[in-house]
């Protein structure tokens, strides 16, 4: 690990924040910021891999959810930038520093997918309410940047489960432990 990535301490950072609090958000962000570049990257890998019945469906639905990651990775990298610190905005960072693995579905069913992407915005959202509640401790303008996201990548899972879910309430892929069940499941629905 680099010595920048070990100490995020900036020499400057916004009006009443504390430099050490502004070097603990910082972190907090990077790893925000890796895992949006890393979705929206996953999203167009999905909409470009996509196959099945269900194709133009998934394919135009996840388009607006990739022009909103986006949007939401350039408020995290501008939000680390005000508080002192450097965005990182390199694959060789987010390759280097990101905690996951990658996406491993790749040409599939629809619904395969979906299932697939499922976990990958359980996972993700399961990591901004942590870092909302690290952010709301420090800083409410952090949090609330991040609670405004949040809603979004709940919606966008919303959107992926309803072609998971059956008109009980049932989500076929509901107890998948991994990536490999999930699209195992989706594709038995499709």
């Amino acid at each position: 690990m680099t010595e920048e990535i070990k100490n995020l301490t900036p020499k400057y950072t916004v009006p009443g924040i504390r430099r050490e609090d502004a070097g603990r958000l910082i972190g907090v962000l990077r790893l925000r910021l890796h895992s949006l570049n890393d979705l929206h990257l996953t999203l167009k890998h999905v909409h470009w891999n996509v196959v099945g019945p269900h194709f133009i469906a998934v394919h135009e639905m996840i388009d607006p959810q990739v022009d909103r990651v986006r949007e939401m990775a350039d408020d995290v990298a501008e939000r680390i930038a005000a508080l002192g610190g450097v965005a990182p905005g390199t694959p060789g960072a987010l390759v280097a520093e990101r905690t996951w693995d990658d996406y491993s579905i790749g040409r599939a069913d629809a619904i395969a997918h979906l299932g697939a992407l499922n976990l990958v915005y359980t996972g993700l959202i399961e990591d901004v309410r942590a870092a909302i509640k690290e952010a709301g401790e420090i800083d409410p303008a952090t949090e609330d940047l991040l609670i405004e996201q949040l809603r979004d990548l709940e919606q966008f899972q919303w959107f992926v489960r309803a072609h998971l879910e059956s008109a009980g309430g049932s989500l076929a892929t509901g107890d998948a432990r991994s990536e490999q069940e999930a699209a195992a499941k989706g594709a038995e629905l499709g």
